[in-house]
């Protein structure tokens, strides 16, 4: 069963229990997608609005960009669940030769690499979330203007909690190449994102608070 099918008080209970999945990505991915609707909602909202109609079609390439953003992190809800399974399976492998050794070891890197790429890809998805919310923030319809800063806010915690996740899956990995490239990206996603989804909270008060 997808964890998509599952009802919203279902899938925390099962989140807040002992079992292996949904973890942090899952959830991660989840939020993230919760936080992209709310810009939609914004964009939905505006479209159609006379005073909006210079900038409609924007909103609507944001509204499209959006729903493309929200379906690949609700697939990364699944994904997340999908790529612990068989890496929780390698750790149980035996070790008792040096074959079954050296065996376990290679299934283990090829797993720790494999789940490293899910939470990476919420920090992709996230980081393009959080760019539509930033123009959003910026013409979409002053009525629910305060849910692109509700919406980015999931998306900077979506963002973040994905590089914890591949900081994670990183330490049981040994190809130091690989670790490299993963950190740099992460490096960059967590900083540049976390700046602009700063900016958007900032805009979204200003705009609040005139």
């Amino acid at each position: 069963m997808s964890m998509l099918d599952k009802t919203s008080k279902e899938f925390i209970e099962v989140l807040a229990s002992k079992a292996p999945v949904p973890g942090g990505g899952g959830a991660a991915a989840m939020g993230g997608a919760i936080g992209m609707a709310l810009s939609n909602m914004v964009g939905n909202l505006t479209i159609g609005k006379k005073k909006y109609a210079d900038v409609e079609d924007e909103v609507k390439e944001l509204v499209e960009r959006g729903n493309k953003v929200i379906a690949a992190l609700e697939k990364l809800v699944d994904k997340d669940a999908e790529v612990f399974e068989p890496l929780s399976r390698a750790y149980g492998m035996p070790k008792d030769t040096p074959e079954e050794k050296k065996l376990k070891a290679e299934t283990l890197e090829a797993c720790g690499k494999t789940a490293c790429g899910v939470p990476m890809e919420i920090m992709r998805q996230a980081f393009e979330g959080i760019k539509i919310h930033r123009r959003m923030g910026e013409i979409g319809t002053m009525i629910a203007i305060s849910d692109v800063a509700c919406g980015v806010a999931f998306l900077k915690a979506a963002l973040i909690a994905g590089s914890l996740n591949v900081i994670i899956n990183i330490n049981g990995i040994k190809d130091q190449e690989f670790n490299r490239q993963a950190r740099e990206e992460m490096d960059r996603l967590l900083e540049e994102g976390q700046k602009m989804a700063d900016e958007t909270l900032e805009l979204v008060l200003g705009k609040l608070q005139k």
